[in-house]
């Protein structure tokens, strides 16, 4: 399966020279939490998120219209192509930890965005070169979820927990006060 069939191409961009409030302002708009950054040939020059925007905010003690996308966006962004495969975009969802790929022509212009959303509503259960199968989709995810720096190898290779037989335990959940935390002691 191919990116060009999940990907959505009609999205909106911001400029390095924009700021935070207008890149939130898009994220409105689109109902989406992050926005593509491109140069003003359309070439992607990195990606703003909401929450960069929230940290940048907190973090600074200025208002969104006083600060420029430029300081506080993502640089060096993974993409694809519309004819790359989709399993290798998961791949490197989970391999950069990021839920979201920009999409870009041959010229490295803007033409969509491919979310992890997009794939998870497209998997299938079995084997098929055009399709995208759960196990995969599940190890990508799971790797996306992964605390940064721990290379999301949890589970390395694409096995649920039940097929590896690891049993599921909550140690926060049978540790002694847990039950009083819960309100269930006492």
């Amino acid at each position: 399966m191919l990116v060009e069939s999940l990907m959505t191409r009609d999205v909106e961009s911001a400029r390095p020279e924009s700021t935070l409030a207008e890149a939130a302002a898009v994220m409105w708009r689109r109902d989406c939490g992050v926005v593509p950054v491109t140069d003003e040939g359309g070439s992607v020059v990195g990606v703003i998120t909401d929450r960069d925007i929230c940290m940048a905010l907190s973090m600074r003690g200025q208002r969104a219209a006083e600060v420029r996308v430029a300081e506080v966006m993502a640089r060096g962004v993974e993409t694809c192509t519309p004819v790359d495969d989709v399993r290798e975009a998961l791949e490197a969802m989970a391999r950069r930890q990021v839920r979201r790929l920009p999409v870009v022509d041959s010229r490295g212009r803007l033409v969509g965005v491919l979310s992890i959303n997009d794939i998870i509503r497209h998997t299938r259960k079995g084997k098929s070169k055009k399709r995208v199968s759960r196990r995969a989709a599940l190890a990508a995810l799971r790797a996306v979820c992964a605390p940064h720096g721990s290379g999301g190898d949890e589970v390395a290779d694409g096995q649920s927990d039940e097929e590896a037989g690891e049993e599921h335990h909550d140690e926060a959940a049978s540790s002694p006060g847990a039950e009083e935390a819960r309100g269930e002691k006492g």
